[in-house]
C-alpha cells in the first residue's frame, strides 16, 4: 500500500513537472524561431536600407560629384580648345579635391591620353598597360552606364588604395573625349563601414560579383566569400537574387544574412548577426520557467503526499476505528494481538487482556433511547481511555463489550487496572438530557499462555467475564490457565 502510494505520488509529480517542462520548451523553440524570422526579414533588411540610404550620402557623394564634373561645360571646352595650358586643369581639378574634400581629383585625355591630376599631368595612358586597364574598361562601358566604382592603387600616391568613381565624359556630338572623377582613401571608407558596424552592432560588408570582399571594416586582405566557412555553402544563392534573406550554420550558431545589390557600385552589401540578442533574454526566461515549473512541482509534490497521507489516514482510521466511540474497531484488536504474541514470544515479556461488559445496558436503551445508549457507550470508553497507558489499546468489542490489550502487564497489574476502571465508571454520573445516569460493569481478566492460540486468551477472559456477570455483576474475575 505505501509502495503503491509512492509511485503514484511520483507518477503524478513527474507528469506535472514533465508538462510544465516540455510547455516551457516548446514556447522556447517557438519564441526563437519567431525571433530567428522577424530577425532575417525585417530587421536586418531594415538595417541594410538604413545603411543604404547613408551609402547615398557618404559613399554615393563622390558620385555626384563625378557626375557634375562631367557635364562642366569648362572641361568640354578646354578639351575641345586642344588642352591648351595644362596649368588650368590643374587649378580645376585641385579646385575640386579641395571643394569637396576628396582624396583625389583626375581627368583623362582621350585624345593626348594625359593623366591630369591635381599635383599636374602625372603621365601619359598606355594601351596594354596593366595599371591603365581600368581606362579602356570605363571607355568600353554599356551605352547605358556612363562610370564605374572601382579601388585601385593611387597613381599619385602608390602606397595608398583609392574608391575611384570614373565617369565618361562626352563633346557635344556625344563623342568619348575621356575619362575624369574623384577618389575616396580606402581607409575613410572602411571608418564609414566600422560606423555603420558600431551603431547597428552587425557584421557589414560590401562584396563583388565575383565574391570577393571589397570593402570590411575588419579584414584588410582580399577573401572570397566562396572561401569563408558557413557561409561559402549560400555564396551562389546571394547571388541569384538583387535582394534576400539567408541563414547558415557557423560553429554550432545560426547566422542571418540579408544581401542587397548596390547597382551603383555593382557590388552587394551584406549585413549579418551571428546570434539574435533576444536569444539570451530567451533562454534566461526559458531556465526561469523551468525552476519555476520545477518549484511548483516541488510544492504540489508535498500538497499531494500530505492529502494522501491525510486521505490515507483517514481511510486506514475508518477502517481500524470503531465509528460511535472512537477507540479501536474489532479488526485493529486482531491485528494487534498477534502482533503482540509475536513479540511475547520473542521477548517472553507479559501480555494480558481485559473484557468487560456494560451491566444492564439494554435497560438504558429501552428506558431512555438508543440515542442515549450511544452517548453511554462514548462516555464509558472515554472514561476506560482515561485510565489506560498509552501502550495499552482500547477496542469496542461489539454491542456494549470493550476488550483492552495490555502488553508489558502481568496478570496482577491487569487486575488492578481493572479494578481502577471498575470504580472509575462506578463513580461516575453521565447526565443525558436531564436525566443522571449510573453504570456499572463487569470484567473479565485473562493471561497469555505460551502453549495457547490467540482465540484461547480472549475466550478465557470471555469466560471470565461471564462468571462476573453470573457472581452479580460490577466485579473483576481473574481467569488462570490452569482452570
Amino acid at each position: 500500500m505505501l509502495a503503491s502510494k509512492k509511485r503514484f505520488i511520483w507518477l503524478l509529480t513527474t507528469l506535472l513537472a514533465a508538462g510544465f517542462i516540455t510547455a516551457s520548451l516548446i514556447s522556447y523553440w517557438v519564441a526563437r524561431e519567431s525571433l530567428g524570422e522577424q530577425l532575417s526579414q525585417n530587421t536586418l533588411p531594415l538595417t541594410s536600407d538604413n545603411i543604404y540610404s547613408e551609402i547615398q550620402h557618404d559613399i554615393l557623394r563622390p558620385l555626384f560629384i563625378a557626375s557634375i564634373m562631367a557635364q562642366d561645360t569648362f572641361v568640354r571646352d578646354w578639351v575641345i580648345a586642344g588642352e591648351h595650358d595644362s596649368e588650368i586643369m590643374t587649378h580645376y581639378l585641385k579646385e575640386i579635391q579641395q571643394r569637396y574634400n576628396t582624396v583625389t581629383s583626375f581627368f583623362v585625355s582621350n585624345n593626348s591620353y594625359n593623366y591630369y591630376h591635381s599635383t599636374g599631368i602625372l603621365k601619359r595612358i598606355k594601351k596594354g598597360s596593366k595599371e591603365d586597364k581600368w581606362y579602356f574598361r570605363t571607355l568600353n562601358l554599356p551605352a547605358d552606364k556612363d562610370y564605374e566604382i572601382n579601388i585601385d592603387t593611387d597613381t599619385a600616391d602608390r602606397d595608398s588604395t583609392t574608391v575611384f568613381v570614373n565617369y565618361r565624359m562626352y563633346n557635344y556630338a556625344r563623342e568619348v573625349i575621356g575619362v575624369i572623377g574623384v577618389g575616396l582613401a580606402i581607409d575613410m571608407v572602411k571608418s564609414l563601414v566600422d560606423d555603420y558596424q558600431r551603431r547597428f552592432h552587425r557584421n557589414i560588408y560590401f562584396v563583388d560579383r565575383q565574391g570577393k570582399i571589397a570593402i570590411h571594416g575588419n579584414i584588410n586582405e582580399e577573401i572570397s566569400i566562396y572561401k569563408k566557412p558557413g557561409l561559402s555553402t549560400i555564396a551562389k544563392k546571394i547571388f541569384s537574387r538583387a535582394n534576400g534573406s539567408f541563414n547558415y550554420q557557423l560553429n554550432g550558431n545560426t547566422v542571418y544574412l540579408n544581401s542587397r545589390f548596390i547597382p551603383e557600385f555593382q557590388w552587394y552589401l551584406i549585413v549579418e548577426q551571428e546570434s539574435n540578442p533576444s536569444d539570451q533574454h530567451i533562454l534566461k526566461a526559458l531556465f526561469i520557467n523551468i525552476l519555476l515549473s520545477l518549484l511548483v512541482s516541488t510544492i504540489v509534490f508535498f500538497f499531494i503526499k500530505k492529502m494522501v497521507d491525510k486521505h490515507q489516514q483517514q481511510l486506514e482510521k475508518m477502517a481500524t476505528t470503531d465509528k460511535l466511540t472512537g477507540v479501536a474497531n474489532r479488526g485493529l484488536f486482531e491485528l494487534l494481538l498477534e502482533q503482540s504474541i509475536k513479540n511475547y514470544r520473542r521477548r517472553k515479556s507479559a501480555l494480558t487482556i481485559i473484557m468487560l461488559d456494560i451491566d444492564h445496558f439494554k435497560r438504558i436503551n429501552d428506558q431512555h433511547g438508543h440515542l442515549v445508549g450511544d452517548q453511554v457507550l462514548r462516555h464509558i470508553a472515554a472514561t476506560i481511555a482515561k485510565n489506560v497507558r498509552h501502550s495499552d489499546t482500547v477496542c469496542r468489542w461489539g454491542g456494549e463489550e470493550f476488550i483492552l490489550l495490555l502488553p508489558d502487564c502481568d496478570l496482577t497489574q491487569a487486575y488492578d487496572l481493572a479494578e481502577q476502571i471498575r470504580i472509575a465508571i462506578e463513580s461516575h454520573q453521565i447526565n443525558i438530557h436531564e436525566n443522571s445516569i449510573y453504570m456499572t460493569a463487569s470484567f473479565g481478566v485473562s493471561e497469555y499462555s505460551e502453549t495457547e492460540e490467540s482465540i484461547a486468551l480472549i475466550r478465557r477472559a470471555d469466560q471470565a467475564l461471564y462468571q462476573a456477570k453470573s457472581m452479580g455483576r460490577n466485579r473483576v474475575i481473574i481467569s488462570k490457565i490452569s482452570e
